[in-house]
């Protein structure tokens, strides 16, 4: 078509077609490949963990503000790369305690171990009345020596104060508590027995979960914050469930300071003899 002046007009017809590098689909593909990549070598990695290191991911994806307060509270990393010489020493949790060490054990008298637990149970005793968020739970705790050590006892009251009503879920008062407690067994040669116990009421909820199961798994959510929170490997010897064949008050087997979680830290010196 002509113009006047001499133009031209001319008309340029785009072809449609095609789709933009076939459009976005290879996109959508290729995130789901890395995110599927991803997940596999998290996979991988986690295989690669020893079972404390996996415990305490673990840990923090179930409760991330209590595993920060954890860490926090004792200051230096929950968990290590290298389990044989993690760094700061053969003394950080996560490290076996040597030979010599128990040997220093074994040199230690009754009286000596008394008086480390005797410190120990002051430490507690003033953490509970000088720390406002744990003082509420002075009289729920009880701490005694007995014939095998010191004894620890987290005492249930009428409402939920260690654990949630039927459950293994530790309070928040709970986590703070044995993350003290921790911090300063962690120091001593001792080791460490966990016991749960259960009042006689039968568990309310059923399905062939008893008192059995919940006085174990009560001793195993508290084992495993004790050793999140600084235990050194292996210082817990034991880990025990007695429903509700060891009652605090057989007077009245219904009574809700039979419910408990109990850390018994035994003598690890030999008693004594008589001399005769």
């Amino acid at each position: 078509m002509a113009k006047e002046g001499g133009g031209e007009i001319r008309i340029v017809k785009k072809k449609g077609g095609g789709h933009g590098h076939h459009g976005g689909a290879w996109k959508v593909a290729y995130a789901d490949f890395v995110t599927a990549m991803m997940a596999f070598f998290m996979v991988m990695w986690l295989i690669g963990m020893d079972a404390k290191t996996r415990s305490a991911i673990a840990a923090y994806f179930r409760d991330p503000v209590g595993f920060m307060q954890a860490v926090r509270a004792k200051s230096e990393a929950v968990f290590t790369i290298n389990e044989t010489v993690p760094p700061g020493g053969k003394n950080t949790p996560n490290m076996p305690r040597a030979a010599k060490d128990s040997k220093t054990v074994l040199k230690k008298d009754r009286e000596t171990e008394k008086r480390d637990l005797e410190e120990f149970k002051k430490y507690v005793e003033t953490a509970l009345s000088n720390i406002p968020e744990l003082s509420r739970l002075k009289e729920h705790v009880k701490i005694e020596f007995v014939k095998e050590g010191l004894r620890i006892e987290l005492l249930e009251g009428k409402q939920p104060v260690f654990f949630q009503t039927g459950s293994a879920t530790v309070t928040p008062a709970a986590r703070q508590l044995l993350g003290i407690i921790a911090q300063k067994v962690s120091k001593l040669d001792n080791r460490v027995i966990v016991e749960g116990h259960t009042d006689a009421q039968p568990y309310r909820y059923g399905g062939g979960y008893s008192n059995w199961e919940l006085s174990a798994d009560r001793a195993n959510a508290a084992r495993r914050l004790l050793e999140a929170s600084g235990l050194w490997k292996g210082q817990v010897a034991e880990v025990r469930g007695y429903a509700d064949t060891r009652l605090r008050n057989p007077q009245d087997p219904f009574h809700f300071s039979n419910r408990r979680v109990s850390l018994l830290i035994p003598y690890a010196s030999e008693e004594p003899k008589s001399k005769e």
